[in-house]
């Protein structure tokens, strides 16, 4: 697929109120577009990010990776949306949370590489969507934080365990108690961002990283993907274990064989994903 695809034309649906999905040489863009509440998340978005996501996973052949922004300059994703939230009672509020949990899950279970181009605010659902993704690339602007508890609530969508894995406990107790944000530079040194772009490169910058990966044989990064999320916490000596299963299972595949016999050959692999 060489061309901008839309949603329409890739699955034969109408476009999505709350969000935009477009693919472009095997690069999906999934824009969270609610700009006059700064991209706010209220259940009929998740609904649509989850469903976003379905599409994505079903169109492998087409969308090798996946970028998740947030529709204008000043945020990616401000939060959950309040004016919804206040007024919930707690079973409201657990189906909120699970309606979160089962849409950012569908982004961990990607087969497909993903990346958030975070290009301002990042909080409390925000930061959980973000960090649902592989990886982080952001916008010296870029504004992180947790402030659920100036809510008098504790993160709902994933973040006391997400951000726990991404900086340690220590930072995650103290950038979750506090409420505080910290900025681009402070996120990179804790772990929460990948790479820092100026934010008029920040679209090329995701781009270019999802050129590089997509040059590589699609099937090992979906397994190194994979070990990764599933091992990561296992016993050492498990983990080994599973690393071995994965590779040795790659040495099945015509991948393998294109890519060492590019090697050898002293010429570029021409991967097919099979």
């Amino acid at each position: 697929m060489t061309e901008s695809t839309s949603l329409k034309e890739l699955t034969g649906m109408k476009d999505f109120e709350n969000v935009l999905l477009d693919v472009n040489d095997g690069i999906a863009t999934l824009t969270i577009n609610r700009p006059k509440s700064l991209n706010a998340l209220n259940s009929a978005t998740l609904v649509d990010i989850g469903d976003a996501l379905d599409v994505v996973k079903k169109n492998e052949d087409a969308i090798k990776v996946l970028i998740v922004t947030g529709s204008g300059d000043r945020s990616f994703v401000a939060g959950a949306d309040i004016s919804q939230m206040r007024d919930m009672n707690p079973i409201e509020a657990a189906e909120l949370s699970k309606l979160a949990h089962n849409s950012f899950g569908k982004i961990e279970n990607l087969k497909q590489f993903t990346i958030a181009a975070v290009n301002g605010f990042c909080l409390g659902g925000g930061l959980e969507l973000a960090s649902s993704c592989d990886m982080r690339i952001v916008s010296e602007k870029a504004k992180f934080g947790q402030p659920e508890v100036t809510l008098g609530i504790v993160p709902g969508f994933g973040g006391t365990q997400r951000l726990t894995r991404l900086v340690g406990r220590g930072k995650a107790k103290e950038m979750i108690a506090t409420g505080t944000m910290i900025k681009a530079d402070e996120a990179y040194r804790v772990g929460i961002a990948d790479e820092i772009a100026a934010p008029e490169e920040l679209m090329d910058k995701a781009t270019e990283i999802a050129k590089t990966i997509m040059k590589n044989g699609l099937i090992a990064v979906g397994m190194a993907k994979y070990v990764i999320d599933r091992a990561a916490d296992l016993p050492l000596d498990t983990a080994i274990d599973f690393e071995t299963q994965m590779w040795a299972q790659t040495f099945a595949t015509e991948d393998q064989t294109e890519g060492m016999t590019a090697f050898l050959e002293k010429r570029h692999a021409k991967f097919t994903g099979k």
